[in-house]
C-alpha cells in the first residue's frame, strides 16, 4: 500500500513540474523547484526522467529546460476533429473578424477557468490571450457566464470556497448573476487587468447544459460598455450557432 502512495505521489510531483510551463516556457531548475516547493535534488531526478522520456529538454549551454517534442505529440492528436476547440475555430475566426478583437474559449474547471483556444485581433493594440491560461472564477465576463448558468448545485460548491469572501461581497454578485441570466450576456471592464475589458456569452450543448463562454476582449479605450451592449447580440448569435456544432 505505501508502495502505491508513494508511486501516486510520484507522478503527481512530475504533473506539478509539467504544469510549470503553463507559466513559463524556459526555465531553470531552481525556478521549478521552488513553483512546486520541492528540494533540489528531488526536482532533478524527475526532470532526468521526463528528459529522457521526451517529455522536457535540457539547453546545455543554459541549464535551463522547456517542453520536448513527446508533448507536442500529445497536443497534435488532440488538435483532431474531435477536438472541439478546433471545430470551433473557423467560427471564432469569423467573430473576431467582424468584431476586430480577440476572441477565446472558457470552460470551467473546479474553482478556476481555463481558456482553451483562443483567436488574436489583428489590430496593432490588442489583447493577448494565451491558450492554456488558468483564471479565478470570481472575476471576468467568461466566468459570469459560466456559473450564471450552471445549476444551484454547482453554484453553491463554488460559493463555498472561502477565498469568494474575500474577493468579492456575494450578494451582490449573486444578484449580478441573476441579471445575466436574464439578459444573456455578461461583460467586465477593468475587473481582473487594468486597460482590459470583455464581452460574454454562454455555449450551450444540446441538454441546455452551458459547455462554455465565449468571449470577446479588448483595450477598455475601444471595448466600451455601449459598444459591448452594442456587440452583445452579435456575440449570442455566434454562441448559439457554436453550441449547434457540439458533439
Amino acid at each position: 500500500m505505501e508502495e502505491g502512495k508513494s508511486n501516486v505521489r510520484a507522478v503527481e510531483r512530475a504533473l506539478d513540474i509539467l504544469l510549470c510551463f503553463t507559466e513559463g516556457t524556459d526555465l531553470a531548475m531552481s525556478e521549478i523547484a521552488e513553483k512546486v516547493g520541492l528540494h533540489k535534488s528531488t526536482v532533478h531526478r524527475m526532470l532526468a526522467t521526463l528528459e529522457d522520456r521526451g517529455f522536457v529538454e535540457r539547453d546545455p549551454s543554459s541549464e535551463r529546460y522547456h517542453l520536448g517534442m513527446r508533448m507536442w505529440e500529445l497536443s497534435a492528436h488532440l488538435s483532431s476533429s474531435d477536438d472541439q476547440s478546433v471545430i470551433w475555430q473557423p467560427e471564432m475566426e469569423r467573430l473576431r473578424d467582424r468584431l476586430g478583437e480577440t476572441v477565446s474559449i472558457y470552460v470551467r474547471d473546479g474553482s478556476e477557468r481555463v481558456r482553451i483556444q483562443a483567436v488574436q485581433s489583428n489590430q496593432p493594440v490588442r489583447r493577448v490571450a494565451p491558450v492554456g491560461a488558468r483564471l479565478p472564477l470570481y472575476a471576468g465576463a467568461s466566468s459570469k457566464v459560466l456559473i450564471a448558468y450552471s445549476d444551484r448545485f454547482v453554484q453553491e460548491q463554488i460559493f463555498g470556497d472561502p477565498a469568494w469572501l474575500l474577493a468579492i461581497d456575494l450578494d451582490q454578485y449573486k444578484q449580478q448573476l441573476e441579471e445575466i441570466a436574464q439578459q444573456g450576456y455578461a461583460t467586465s471592464f477593468e475587473e481582473r487587468e487594468p486597460g482590459v475589458a470583455a464581452l460574454a456569452a454562454p455555449i450551450f450543448n444540446r441538454h441546455g447544459q452551458v459547455a462554455a463562454a465565449l468571449s470577446v476582449s479588448g483595450p477598455s479605450s475601444r471595448l466600451t460598455m455601449e459598444t459591448m451592449r452594442e456587440y452583445s447580440p452579435v456575440l449570442i448569435e455566434f454562441a448559439k450557432r457554436m453550441g449547434t456544432m457540439i458533439k
